[in-house]
């Protein structure tokens, strides 16, 4: 009976810490590598030589662009001088995109990736109700000088001011600071709690080899249930996507994004079939040492038997 009880507590202990440990891993992943700002600028560092991603960013910062030229010649007197409205536009666009395969665009994207998570991370650590902001004045200067060095023709009308570029409306950042408060504790809380539930189910195990096994198998099914969600993740992140053309860029940021989680989730199956598959084979061994042991103690008892 006492043997039973302490089965089932130990199955009960083990299976709640294996259901634990893919969501501890999440939690800890966002805490301590999504919010941390310089693992979230290398993580991003590389994608400035995409392709996809040097689109995407050439489109939407040559539209904001754009949009302040056009905004600017409109509302301006004509003049013999003036240029017409939109007639800067496939220079500027151009010089976007030229800019986007520099050292410099590089630089500038390393920069702009640190100073838009510490935004966002400001944001939602200081408990005001207030829409996240990024200047796009920074960049807009650099591609103005760019284009003033180049003698393009009406470059110098490009204006440099301060755009804020809105990335977080104020409800947004609510909604999200609540889900960041619950992670700050679960990133820290969850994995303990797994570890110390576990090490209690393989404690007051009967048989705490089949204990071990237990927990290996379960840690491996957690990381492959985990690796599932990140799968399924990008498909609906993607599918989400109101602009088809920002797919590619899109899927190459959710990738450098989650790459160490989906390490994290290989490591967990390859960790836990390591050590069930060694229990086993310990299992076998003694298994063996023990049908060999037998016979050479059946015979050392044979005399003794013929003597009586």
């Amino acid at each position: 009976m006492l043997t039973r009880l302490r089965n089932a507590l130990s199955a009960a202990l083990i299976a709640l810490a294996c259901l634990l440990v893919p969501f501890g891993v999440l939690a800890a992943w966002v805490t301590y590598g999504l919010a941390d700002t310089g693992r979230y600028v290398t993580a991003m560092a590389p994608l400035a030589a995409d392709p996809a991603v040097q689109g995407a960013v050439a489109d939407t910062v040559g539209a904001g662009i754009m949009r302040e030229i056009d905004d600017r010649m409109e509302a301006s007197p004509a003049s013999p001088t003036s240029p017409e409205p939109g007639s800067v536009r496939p220079f500027a666009q151009d010089a976007v995109r030229s800019f986007t395969r520099t050292e410099a665009f590089r630089t500038a994207w390393e920069a702009g990736n640190r100073v838009v998570h510490d935004a966002v991370l400001k944001a939602l650590q200081d408990g005001r109700e207030r829409t996240v902001t990024v200047d796009l004045a920074p960049v807009t200067a650099q591609i103005k000088r760019r284009l003033t060095d180049d003698h393009v023709p009406l470059a110098h009308h490009i204006p440099v001011e301060h755009t804020e570029v809105a990335l977080l409306p104020a409800h947004e950042v609510h909604r999200l600071r609540k889900g960041y408060e619950v992670l700050e504790v679960a990133g820290f809380w969850l994995p303990v709690s797994a570890a110390v539930l576990a090490a209690t189910g393989i404690a007051v195990a009967a048989c705490r080899r089949r204990a071990v096994t237990a927990t290996a198998l379960g840690t491996a099914l957690g990381g492959a249930l985990l690796l599932l969600a990140v799968t399924l993740g990008r498909r609906l992140t993607l599918a989400d996507l109101p602009d088809p053309a920002h797919r590619p860029a899109a899927a190459a940021i959710y990738d450098a994004l989650t790459a160490t989680l989906r390490g994290v989730s290989w490591l967990l199956i390859a960790l836990g079939l390591t050590v069930a598959l060694t229990c086993r084979l310990t299992h076998l061994l003694a298994q063996r040492r023990q049908a060999s042991a037998r016979p050479t103690a059946d015979q050392a008892q044979e005399p003794t038997r013929a003597r009586a």
